[in-house]
């Protein structure tokens, strides 16, 4: 499904990662490690927002040679979102429905079990953390995509939504959509059947 090749993303602080190469099989995927190990550095250029050196390509597809295409069929999720806080969530379901175009129904679906309907109209700049990140959670299943990739996912949601998030992330699971998670918190591996365990420290995939 998912190839790395020669991966290599660097800072100008010093910090960098590399992977010479990674392989992950269709299915779900976890990525552990501790804060500013670089989980999300790694997660940002698979999702096609950092750029980097080496190649990567999802189902044969290189984010190098057909950057639209490869984009169409990954959906990310932050760690921390951030939007323009003149926004309201409505709009930004409008303006990614213009790439994605997700049925109506599926919209709707996603408001209720995420419990954002009734404040879907308000500005972001109204929101809490929590909202910010159910916010966020739904604009990374609309449509069909082929690989939904979410950073710390249940992190500042309440127990009642990781429940909904949980049942939506198998949902989707086996209708053929991949997944990569990540997590620092030690509990998170019991939570889905994983194929691939990864850890992060330092820049270094293990």
């Amino acid at each position: 499904m998912l190839n790395l090749h020669n991966f290599h993303k660097s800072y100008s602080t010093g910090f960098s990662i590399s992977v010479d190469h990674l392989n992950l099989d269709s299915g779900i995927h976890l990525i552990k490690g501790a804060n500013g190990s670089g989980k999300s550095t790694l997660l940002k250029a698979i999702a096609g927002i950092h750029d980097f050196e080496g190649d990567i390509d999802l189902f044969g597809i290189s984010i190098k040679k057909e950057p639209v295409t490869f984009r169409k069929m990954v959906n990310f999720s932050e760690a921390e979102p951030v939007f323009p806080e003149f926004l309201s969530l409505d709009e930004l379901i409008r303006f990614t429905s213009q790439i994605i175009q997700p049925d109506h129904h599926q919209v709707q679906e996603l408001k209720e079990k995420l419990g954002i309907a009734e404040y879907s109209k308000n500005p972001i700049s109204t929101y809490s953390s929590g909202m910010l990140k159910k916010s966020a959670l739904l604009l990374a299943f609309l449509g069909s995509p082929k690989l939904i990739i979410l950073d710390e996912p249940f992190t500042t949601i309440d127990l009642a939504t990781q429940g909904r998030l949980k049942v939506l992330i198998q949902s989707k699971l086996n209708q053929g959509t991949s997944f990569i998670l990540t997590s620092h918190l030690a509990d998170f591996e019991d939570l889905f059947e994983y194929n691939t365990t990864l850890e992060i420290k330092n820049g270094v995939l293990l």
